[in-house]
């Protein structure tokens, strides 16, 4: 018998064969094993290549509330997500004694959306709504596993043109974020995998969140009260 792949020994019932309950469950673990260390990999290669960038990020974010300025997050498909959790840590943070932070979901308004869309165009629907929100000294944060979605690479233009400071959270090379002018800071997850990729991400904002507060609550003198936990 020929050798078999890594992908048919695992799935063999993708390849026209069954296998008995117990089997299946072992190898089922093993995958759970193997995707689980291969998570934590991604995560810890990327804080150990990134720490002072992904610090550098959290004083711009920090730098950005001192001045009265807000967040604001975009993304597509699973990103979106991403986008609104952002959002949603930084205006209803969950630790006791941090406060709210303005941030705006670009994703939430489907009806701006969805009018965008169809009359100028899907790469307009984040452009539009920061000329009509967005101020200078603002942040935009957006997060794309290619780093080359059109919309956000239009609306990280905008943001630059109109005096934001532009984040990206990207994965694979970076794509066109990473070499692009128009942001200021890029953290770039180097995983060919879409889910490692997202899950980093998630771990990069939870702490630039946590680094975010710990220097506000410094500017104000209380790290016992605010900070890191």
């Amino acid at each position: 018998m020929p050798d078999q792949s890594p992908l048919e020994s695992l799935y063999p019932f993708l390849h026209g064969e069954r296998q008995d309950r117990d089997k299946l469950d072992a190898a089922l673990l093993e995958s759970v094993r193997r995707k689980a260390d291969d998570s934590l990999d991604a995560k810890r290669r990327f804080f150990a290549q990134n720490g002072p960038a992904v610090v550098a990020v959290a004083h711009v974010i920090a730098a950005t509330y001192r001045r009265d300025g807000r967040l604001f997050a975009m993304g597509n498909g699973g990103s979106s997500c991403d986008a609104a959790h952002i959002a949603v840590e930084f205006l209803h943070p969950v630790t006791a004694g941090r406060p709210a932070l303005s941030a705006v979901n670009l994703v939430a308004d489907t009806a701006m959306m969805t009018a965008v869309g169809n009359d100028v165009g899907f790469a307009h629907i984040f452009v539009r709504q920061l000329v009509a929100q967005a101020r200078r000294g603002d942040a935009l944060i957006g997060v794309s596993t290619s780093g080359n979605s059109e919309n956000l690479l239009a609306a990280f233009a905008k943001g630059k043109e109109m005096g934001m400071v532009t984040i990206g959270l990207s994965g694979h090379d970076g794509g066109r974020m990473a070499t692009s002018t128009d942001l200021d800071h890029c953290l770039v997850v180097p995983s060919d995998s879409i889910h490692r990729v997202q899950e980093t991400h998630v771990a990069i904002y939870h702490i630039l969140w946590d680094l975010v507060h710990t220097l506000l609550a410094d500017d104000r003198g209380g790290l016992a009260q605010g900070g890191a936990r």
